[in-house]
């Protein structure tokens, strides 16, 4: 079973659904859009079979950093 959607690509399996993850499994970014370090954790996130998305990711400029809390092991 691939652990990411890049596993699975390369296996062929295009009908892969990763599992569901909990908001409170992985913590948001204060990064703004379009930057490098945003696209640093979004890539972190893919190789660990995350979600793209953290519900509480910045969004942009004007957008305060989310709070900074421990990655989860």
């Amino acid at each position: 079973m691939p652990k990411s959607v890049l596993e699975a690509i390369k296996l062929g399996l295009w009908e892969f659904e990763p599992p569901e993850v909990e908001d409170d499994d992985f913590s948001a970014t204060g990064a703004m859009p379009g930057t490098k370090d945003k696209l640093i954790v979004m890539a972190e996130r893919v190789r660990d079979g995350l979600p793209l998305w953290h519900p509480m990711d910045r969004e942009d400029v004007e957008d305060p950093e989310p709070p900074k809390c421990p990655r989860p092991r």
